[in-house]
Formats: C-alpha cells, sequence, structure tokens
C-alpha cells in the first residue's frame, strides 16, 4: 500500500501538531503516531511553558538563565531567537483556546510559576496539567482541517532516501541525500505501508525508555533519533541525559512525575531523618538546576542506602496546594501520601533528552527534505542541561520555523516528481515464536543503562555499557531479518541504537559538564570541549 502526501509528520505532540497545523495551509499533511494521538510526552508535561510576560522580567533575563542552565554549550543565537518569539507562540495557543491559569486577584493577568533555575516567575501553565490542555486544543484543530489526516498506531519502520533507492537502481540524478518519506508498520494490522511526502518531519519525542526508570510514557523509546541516525542525519549531545530529579517513589506508582513546580512554589528536599541537604550542594538550595538537584539526591542516597528521599511542601497553606497541583495532589492520594500534610518519597528518573538529531535555526537536518523538531532534535538551545519548561517552548517556536522554512521550499517542489519508491519486501522472514528474546535484551539494555550510564558515570562502567550494547546489536541484527517486524521489535532495535548513540557521545567527552558527570574527569575543559558532540554515519 502506498500514500502520498506533501507532510509526512511523524509524532503527534506539541511540535508535530503545531507544525501539521501550519503546514496544512499550503498542503497535505499526514501524521503518524505510535499509540493513540493524544499519547505522548506532552500529555504528560505538568509544568508549563517558560516565556516573558512579566514586567519584572525581561528576554535577557531568560536568557541568561538559559544560557547558565546549558553550563556553556547553548548556541547563544539559538537562545536569543526561542526566547524573543516565545510569547507570540504561547499568544498564538491562547487564540486558539488554551485556557492557561490566571491570577485570582486580576482575572486578565497570567498566573505565572517559577522553577528552578528561573530568576523570574515566567511560568505559563495550566494548573499542573498544562501538557494535557496543550495536546488537547492542538488536537482538536487538527482533527477540525481537512488537509490533515491522523494515522494512529501506525510506527515508522525507516526513512526512505535517496541511497536506498540508489541501491536499487532507482535514482541516479541527485547530488545530496534526501528524504522522501517512510516506510510505516500498521501495528494492529501488520500491513507496512510506503508514506511517500516532500517534506518529513521527525517529532517523535524522547528517548527515556532506555533507562530503566524514568518519568516518559512508554512510546519514548527513541524512534525519531534511530531512524534519522540509520538514514545519515547527524546526532548530537546524546550525552546529555536530564534525570528529573523527584518522580514519586511507590511500588504501584508508574514513573509519575512530581512536577518541578512543587520546589518553585517552596517545597523542600529532606533526607529519611527530615533535614535539609540541598544547602551542602549549591546556593540556589532547592531551586538549583536539575542536573545538580538529580546528582544532589544520587548522592546522598548512596551515602545512607535509602531507597529514596522526601519532597515537602505540606508547610504551605492547603488550599493552595491543591488549587495549584490538583492532578499530583489526586494522585498522590491515590498511594495514600496526602501531600498537604506529609512530604511525598521521591527518586531522581531519567526525563529528557537533551541532545537528539542535530538541526539548524529552521529545524532541517543535514538530509534534504528532511526536519526534526521537539524533543527528537538538538537545536543548541538546551546546551548540557535544560532550563525547567524551555522544551515545550522549543517545540512550538522550531514547529512554526520549520513550517514557514517547508512550505517556502514547497513552492519549489511542487512539480517534483517522486521516485518510485518499492514496497516494503519481507523477504523470507517469518513470525517469531521467541519473543522472550525481545524482551530479554529489552530488560538488559535498560538495566545496564541506569547502572553504567546513568547520573554519575566512570569510564569502566562505560566500557562495560558499551561491550553489552554491541553484543545485543548482534543479536538483534541477526533477528531483526529473519522475523516479520512487530512494534516491540522495532522499539528494541531503536532503543538499543540510542543506547548505543549515549554510551558512544558519553566515552567521547572527557569531561564532567551538565548532564555528562564522569567521576574520571570531575572538571569542566573549555579548552577541547566546549564544543557539541557530533557522530553521524
Amino acid at each position: 500500500m502506498e500514500i502520498i502526501t506533501d507532510y509526512l509528520v511523524i509524532g503527534s505532540g506539541i511540535a508535530g501538531l503545531s507544525f501539521a497545523l501550519q503546514a496544512a495551509r499550503t498542503g497535505t499533511v499526514a501524521v503518524v503516531t505510535k499509540k493513540e494521538k493524544a499519547e505522548g510526552s506532552t500529555n504528560y508535561a505538568q509544568g508549563g511553558i517558560a516565556s516573558v510576560f512579566d514586567q519584572e522580567d525581561s528576554f535577557d533575563l531568560h536568557i541568561n538563565d538559559t544560557l547558565k542552565s546549558g553550563d556553556g554549550l547553548c548556541h547563544e543565537d539559538i537562545v536569543r531567537l526561542v526566547v524573543e518569539e516565545g510569547p507570540e507562540r504561547i499568544e498564538e495557543l491562547i487564540a486558539m483556546g488554551v485556557c492557561f491559569s490566571h491570577q485570582e486577584k486580576d482575572g486578565e493577568a497570567l498566573d505565572l510559576g517559577r522553577e528552578g533555575g528561573h530568576s523570574k516567575r515566567r511560568i505559563v501553565h495550566t494548573k499542573d496539567l498544562t501538557g494535557r490542555e496543550v495536546e488537547r486544543i492542538l488536537l482538536d484543530r487538527a482533527e477540525e482541517d481537512k488537509n490533515i489526516r491522523i494515522y494512529e498506531n501506525h510506527m515508522a519502520i525507516d526513512l526512505i532516501t535517496k541511497s536506498k533507492l540508489i541501491r536499487r537502481g532507482i535514482i541516479a540524478t541527485e547530488t545530496s541525500e534526501t528524504c522522501w518519506g517512510a516506510y510505516v508498520l500498521d501495528v494492529e494490522q501488520g500491513d507496512i505501508i510506503t508514506f511517500l511526502s516532500k517534506v518529513t518531519v521527525l517529532s517523535s519525542g524522547g528517548a527515556g525508555k532506555v533507562y530503566l526508570y524514568t518519568s516518559n510514557p512508554d512510546i519514548a523509546t527513541g524512534d525519531g533519533v534511530a531512524i534519522g541516525y540509520r538514514a545519515g542525519a547527524k546526532v548530537a549531545n546524546m550525552e546529555f541525559v536530564q534525570f528529573h530529579p523527584t518522580c514519586l517513589y511507590h511500588p504501584l506508582a508508574k514513573s509519575f512525575l512530581i512536577s518541578e513546580a512543587v520546589r518553585g512554589e517552596g517545597g523542600v528536599l529532606l533526607d529519611k531523618k527530615g533535614n535539609r541537604f540541598m544547602e551542602k550542594y549549591h546556593p540556589l538550595k532547592d531551586l538549583a538546576f536539575r542536573d545538580i538537584v538529580a546528582r544532589s539526591i544520587d548522592m546522598e542516597l548512596k551515602k545512607s542506602g535509602d531507597e529514596c528521599v522526601y519532597l515537602d511542601i505540606s508547610h504551605k497553606d492547603s488550599g493552595f496546594i491543591t488549587d495549584r497541583f490538583p492532578h499530583i495532589h489526586e494522585t498522590c492520594l491515590k498511594f495514600q501520601v496526602d501531600i498537604t500534610k506529609e512530604p511525598i518519597p521521591v527518586v531522581p528518573a531519567a526525563h529528557y533528552m537533551c541532545g537528539g538529531l542535530l538541526t539548524d535555526e529552521t529545524g532541517k537536518t543535514n538530509l534534504r527534505n528532511l526536519y526534526a523538531i521537539g524533543e527528537v532534535a538538538c537545536t543548541g538551545l538546551h546546551g548540557a542541561n535544560r532550563l525547567a519548561s524551555n522544551s515545550l517552548l522549543e517545540a512550538l517556536v522550531f514547529a512554526r520555523r520549520a513550517a514557514l522554512k517547508s512550505a517556502a521550499e514547497m513552492e519549489d517542489k511542487k512539480n517534483e516528481p517522486f521516485p518510485k519508491a518499492p514496497q516494503w519486501d519481507p523477504g523470507s522472514a517469518t513470525d517469531s515464536e521467541e519473543m522472550v528474546v525481545v524482551s530479554h535484551n529489552w530488560d538488559e539494555i535498560r538495566s545496564f543503562m541506569w547502572n553504567y550510564v546513568g547520573i554519575v558515570r566512570t569510564n569502566k562502567r562505560l566500557a562495560r555499557a558499551k561491550t553489552r550494547v554491541e553484543n545485543i546489536q548482534s543479536e538483534i541484527k541477526e533477528y531483526y531479518w529473519d522475523f516479520l517486524v512487530t512494534q516491540d521489535l522495532l522499539e528494541l532495535r531503536n532503543i538499543a541504537l540510542v543506547a548505543e548513540l549515549i554510551i558512544s557521545c558519553a566515552s567521547l567527552r572527557k569531561e564532567s559538564r551538565g548532564l555528562n558527570f564522569n567521576l574520571d574527569y570531575p572538571s569542566q575543559d573549555n579548552v577541547h570541549w566546549l564544543q557539541d558532540t557530533v557522530l553521524w554515519i
């Protein structure tokens, strides 16, 4: 089966849907999403969107906070354009119908929150369910648009590129690597569909499931980074994996995030004895940057042998807590924790990938016709550590920039014919009766990534992880070509490659900076390593 469209968008979060709505003005858009259309990291984002709206705030202050958080690796020109374009993008969401929280005293003014690393209140939010509200509105608008079609339960396998077509004797005239769409698995039917497009956008989110403990939903298996890299796209800064300091610690709670905003509104971290400890690690104490807080908690747990620390906001008025954090309050109550009366048991968990597919200021990768936006991309905004609530902002800004750039290029492509791409050929592959191989390798990758390539690293741990991932990659390669593809097999293939990229980048960087902390190189090296770590095939 073959589907032809002007734009192919892989992922249905804030980045993908924002792009789709803009692109639909100039062409047809197919949105491919691995699960139900609302399932993704955007839907789980609690905190909000960082942007300058207060008179006491300024672009320069937001820029400075972002640069400090990025620990020397932010691209300042990218930081400036994202910060300065932010308010307009948020106003567009408001015009679409997104209901952000407003101040009780002044119903016209936005209720701006504060989170770790921010010098001013600038977090636009909808209580503690910002992502869900934004996703709801974007989906409503996309479903109303006749030029957009959403394909749920469809998973991209690989991109269709010039080099693949040349090997089959189909194209011999293009001078640069070009993307012409993707092969996509219909998960429910088992069919593989050829999607041909003149612009392909990877917006498939992050890779938290590479780690044993993560705040991410189950779909976050690094698919976009993996298929982009396999096609020849450059990746950068994969060593910078952000671990959220505070996920609910409970045997029945599946990676429930306790928002950064809880500390921003006065929450403090305590050890098992009830003592505050962040003052030992940073002058900003409980409002320090995420990498510092996560590493501090990790050190406290290693010293004490305890299973968790505690986040306490119960000293605040109970009415304020239930109004500002209704979702967190209700969810914690389900696990017998009343945050208005007692501290919350928390542990760090893999949360956000600061690296990804390397792009320019419009979201373009080094492959012709291929864009990457959202968490799958490395734009230069986050550097070595993302500032809280800058991610949704980045997604909005780059979705529009990518849409405008690709629409302008679409004018030149209108008369450009599609290549005759071959249908997917399964060869002699058969159904597998050995899914235990997939599940075993999946568990092993996530375990050694947590133990060896986690919050604190060493050369020996990285070497062990490298050996293990190489062995697993060999098994997967053999298994992949012997059996028909399934979602589980594709996800295993992708997390193994993403794990390899993280290990490779972390092994190359001979220093500690931001989220990459290596006990063998505890200091920063501004002579050799004040640069991005870039890999490509």
